[in-house]
């Protein structure tokens, strides 16, 4: 738990420092932050992504991951958790407006356009940070390592990163960034104590796919922060466990 513990720490120095940076940031520069925190995170989810090697698994964990994950609610169930963050820890009046409008949005018909969220409320930086920070391979790899083998190396590299992006973050979104700490401590601590019995069941190949499926959530991270198409990303959450589903009956599938 040593270096999950050093990854809460640098996520939330990250956002110490992105909240003293921001201060003094006109609305032009936190448009251009923006900009910029959506591109990297386009890069990075199209690098996870592009390692896989069973596109067929990925579209269907998409696919099928997506409408569990839309008709189960989660990204509201998220969203409402991090506006109740917001409420909790000071941020009453921003969490309200973010909560009424992130209800209109995630409520709202098919067929008529929602509000959009706004893009600097807390429970908006809690839930992109939380996706971004848990889905990567860095995240599953250093995990099984740290608890089974006792290598911090590469969580530590994790947390180096984090602290980077969690300063981009939270120029762009605010203090809701740093409470996606509690998501890494509660999932990446959670991998780490597991790992002894969870290791002989996650092949390289799961790996790898599952990898890929982080990636493709970053990318709709990426999108949705440079506004270029509304995705419900919490719902997509349901495709990583779908993927080990998928991996293993692939396996029993010759023709493919």
């Amino acid at each position: 738990m040593i270096a999950t513990f050093i990854n809460v720490g640098t996520i939330i120095l990250g956002t110490i420092i992105g909240l003293l940076l921001r201060k003094g940031l006109s609305e032009a520069a936190r448009q251009l932050i923006f900009a910029a925190t959506g591109v990297i995170s386009l890069i990075i989810g199209f690098s996870l992504a592009l390692g896989g090697q069973q596109p067929i698994a990925l579209a269907l964990s998409l696919i099928i991951g997506g409408l569990i994950g839309n008709a189960l609610g989660i990204e509201a169930a998220i969203f409402r958790l991090g506006v109740w963050l917001g409420k909790r820890f000071g941020q009453a009046d921003q969490a309200d407006q973010a909560g009424r409008a992130g209800a209109a949005a995630l409520t709202v018909d098919a067929g008529q356009s929602a509000p959009s969220v706004p893009r600097a409320s807390f429970a908006y930086g809690f839930l992109n940070a939380s996706v971004l920070f848990c889905v990567g391979a860095m995240a599953l790899v250093g995990s099984f390592k740290a608890g089974a083998e006792g290598d911090y190396t590469l969580l530590i590299t994790k947390s180096v990163m984090d602290g980077f992006i969690a300063i981009m973050f939270t120029g762009a979104m605010g203090i809701g960034v740093g409470f996606s700490a509690l998501s890494v401590l509660v999932y990446q601590g959670g991998l780490t104590l597991l790992s002894t019995w969870l290791k002989p069941l996650v092949s390289a190949e799961l790996l790898t796919e599952l990898s890929a499926i982080g990636g493709a959530l970053v990318i709709m991270i990426g999108l949705n922060l440079l506004e270029l198409k509304k995705i419900k990303t919490g719902d997509f959450l349901p495709a990583l466990p779908v993927m080990v589903g998928v991996v293993i009956l692939f396996k029993y599938i010759p023709f493919i």
